[in-house]
């Protein structure tokens, strides 16, 4: 299939891929998933790259392109970019197979990925404080020691090596009508492309980007797009998109969406919560699209790549507590008291005679806005659903009480 004006990679190539890999790499699970299909109304198949050794699917193409090296290139070592599930990757192979590893970071990296590459053997630089200052000081130590690089997406090796993951999903699942794949730099939705029209022609091969980091979009449209700001997909906030899979996913690429962040929130927990099991914010785009635009894959067979599980847990509790919220299962109220005992008492007591479970209380007596004889008492309590909440409220303002609705989070914190 290597077609003009595409790089040149074929299937065959991506088939060679998967026999290198077979046996270091593991053949992640592809199952349904009727929790998800239920949710968005598409019948969905998940590829579950989150369990890989180091949490994503970036091994696959990290192999490919160290065992492409020769002799002399692994001798001198390689050197890597990454603030994340790359540079893991890059450091577990090049520890098996015995490569020196040098890996640059960003300064701000979270300590657990600096530790978690490091105790796979490679040498951790820390440089500069974007990823752009880490590139030019990592570009300098290759020149400088004459170490080979292992670029994260637009490289030949590291593209077919992501290509094995539609040949797994095919065999496993040969009746899927539409792959949708997270798009950070196009390496991993480059190589599932090439290798599924090779297979299979019809199949329609949908990109997900994050909305703040639209640019691979921008770059097929033709369009000057801004990207930038605090997404919860970091592992697919690129503001530039690779000249190889630039190219594979203009000839292939059927078309990007753009999920919001609320969107990707909730295909995190729904992953949490259905299928538990963890998905980081890149991994669970191609959900987040589904939930954004579920008339567009309504009734289609369409197989998810959740590309990995590295996410924080404090972040991942913190998107728990606020979907929640939204589906007003967790209520937090303000509500102004008398300074009398009992009042709590009778509160907590109405609460739960009527099903509702007290999960946090907080008595406030010193506050200038609350009358010297009074107090206000922040009560967060889990419901049912939306209406058994607001059916909890009015029965606290029948007995008397002013009742305010409050952000769980701040009432938490």
């Amino acid at each position: 299939m290597a077609l003009s004006s595409l790089p040149p990679i074929s299937l065959a190539d991506i088939e060679d891929a998967a026999r290198l890999i077979d046996g270091a790499v593991l053949r992640t699970p592809c199952l349904p998933a009727p929790k998800l299909s239920a949710l968005t109304g598409a019948d969905i198949v998940v590829k579950y790259e989150n369990m890989q050794v180091t949490g994503a699917f970036k091994e696959r193409g990290a192999l490919v392109k160290l065992l492409s090296l020769s002799e002399a290139e692994r001798r001198r070592g390689v050197i890597a970019m990454s603030a994340g599930n790359h540079a893991q990757a890059v450091a577990c192979h090049a520890g098996r197979l015995g490569i020196p590893a040098t890996i640059v970071m960003p300064e701000p990296t979270p300590f657990v990925k600096i530790t978690a590459t490091r105790d796979y053997g490679a040498e951790v630089v820390l440089a500069g404080d974007t990823l752009a200052e880490a590139r030019a000081r990592a570009q300098a130590l290759a020149d400088e020691r004459g170490l080979a690089w292992v670029h994260p997406y637009d490289d030949l090796h590291v593209i077919r090596g992501q290509g094995t993951i539609a040949l797994e999903m095919l065999a496993e699942a040969p009746d899927l009508d539409t792959l949708v794949v997270p798009i950070g730099g196009g390496g991993l939705i480059s190589g599932i492309a090439v290798a599924a029209k090779a297979l299979k022609p019809s199949l329609s091969v949908i990109g997900v980007e994050a909305k703040l980091y639209p640019s691979m979009w921008g770059a097929i449209h033709g369009k000057d797009v801004a990207c930038g700001g605090p997404t919860i997909a970091e592992g697919i906030a690129v503001k530039d998109v690779g000249t190889l899979t630039r190219a594979v996913v203009e000839r292939l690429v059927d078309d990007i969406l753009l999920a919001e962040e609320s969107a990707i929130e909730r295909a995190i927990n729904a992953y949490l919560t259905l299928q538990k099991t963890l998905a980081e914010g890149a991994g669970a785009a191609g959900l987040a699209a589904l939930i954004g635009e579920p008339e567009r894959f309504r009734g289609r067979r369409v197989g998810l790549v959740l590309c990995g599980g590295n996410i924080d847990p404090r972040l991942l509790s913190s998107i728990v507590i606020r979907e929640l919220a939204r589906d007003g299962r967790l209520v937090s109220v303000r509500i102004d008291t008398p300074d009398r005992p009992g009042v709590l008492g009778e509160i907590t007591t109405l609460i739960g005679r009527m099903g509702g479970n007290v999960v946090d209380v907080s008595h406030h007596r010193l506050f200038l806005n609350v009358p010297a004889k009074g107090a206000t008492l922040d009560v967060t309590f889990e419901t049912f659903d939306a209406a058994h909440g607001r059916r909890i409220v009015a029965a606290l303002e029948d007995k008397g009480y002013a009742v305010r609705l409050m952000d769980v989070a701040e009432a938490i914190d």
